[in-house]
């Protein structure tokens, strides 16, 4: 089966999920070509129409798999190949986006949220609930000392690894210096996680004390995804699917957006590491339906019942 993905391509490449997707789809056996937009708001995304047109009089795709409501629309536009649609956060979380991803919808066949929560927020009860997958065999549980080693930091201190650049207004990370603030302690770090490849944020998720997400908004983040797959303790917000994937996952702590709180569950997490080598690993990835297999047999079966319509 031949794909087209269709994603913003604003930082020279597809997201990293993008890409482990269609890496994963290819495992399936699937054809699959990247269709980059370059562009921000509905112009930028819909001067690519013609670009996108040439694109599919190419490669001949049987399926267009446009990733974000913005994508959705400009890949719906064209009336020749069937769009599958995935809405990944703030093309639902954000009202002023959400109003392109109701006009996407109207444009395209198939269409996959990522958590439950977006799907509550849309009140669409056709909408496919399919997370993105996660890497297992980048992400998985490392020694700690030997991570630490590798990135320079001290055996001794305490980190703490911030889900995102700390420049991010979404990622709350105001929030996330004043809960280490609160624990009072000098040999806590707070560490920003910015530009990094995939295989330095499984080092960091491995070497750090614990990973936290503050985030005002969320789909179903891969941070979380990925450090429940290194074994890495957790403490973050009631956001997207969090509270459902870390559920019955030792280590795992939520809190609500207050620094005290916040930090006590920091210092809840920070001990727990202390006892426990790992907290999840692989295993609990599979067990959620996580597995890139599982996830590109899910996409596979669905890209298959939009052809059959």
């Amino acid at each position: 089966m031949r794909v087209l993905v269709v994603c913003s391509g604003n930082k020279g490449e597809a997201s990293p999920f993008v890409r482990e997707q269609c890496e994963q789809l290819e495992r399936a056996g699937c054809d699959v070509r990247l269709f980059l937009v370059r562009g921000k708001g509905w112009r930028g995304y819909l001067s690519n129409r013609s670009a996108l047109l040439e694109a599919i009089q190419e490669f001949q795709p049987e399926i267009v798999h446009a990733h974000s409501g913005m994508s959705a629309l400009l890949a719906g536009l064209q009336r020749k190949v069937p769009v599958v649609a995935t809405f990944h956060g703030s093309d639902v979380n954000v009202p002023k986006l959400r109003i392109f991803t109701r006009v996407a919808m109207l444009l395209t066949r198939a269409h996959i949220v990522v958590s439950n929560e977006m799907k509550r927020i849309l009140k669409r009860s056709e909408l496919h609930v399919i997370p993105c997958a996660v890497d297992t065999v980048v992400f998985c549980p490392a020694d700690r000392t030997q991570s630490r080693q590798n990135l320079g930091w001290s055996s001794q201190d305490k980190y703490v690894l911030f889900s995102s650049s700390f420049s991010n207004k979404v990622k709350n990370a105001p929030l996330a210096h004043a809960a280490v603030a609160a624990l009072h302690d000098s040999n806590v770090h707070l560490i920003e996680l910015s530009n990094k490849t995939r295989t330095e944020v499984a080092a960091m998720l491995n070497a750090c004390d614990v990973a936290l997400m503050t985030s005002f908004s969320e789909g179903s983040p891969q941070f979380i995804k990925e450090a429940m797959a290194c074994g890495t303790p957790v403490v973050s917000t009631r956001v997207g699917d969090v509270a459902e994937v870390s559920a019955n996952v030792s280590g795992h702590f939520l809190t609500d957006f207050d620094a005290a709180k916040l930090a006590n569950a920091l210092q809840e997490a920070i001990d727990f590491r202390a006892i426990h080598h790992i907290t999840s690993g692989p295993a609990v990835i599979d067990s959620r339906g996580l597995f890139p297999a599982a996830v590109a047999s899910k996409l596979v079966s669905l890209y298959q019942s939009v052809l059959k319509r």
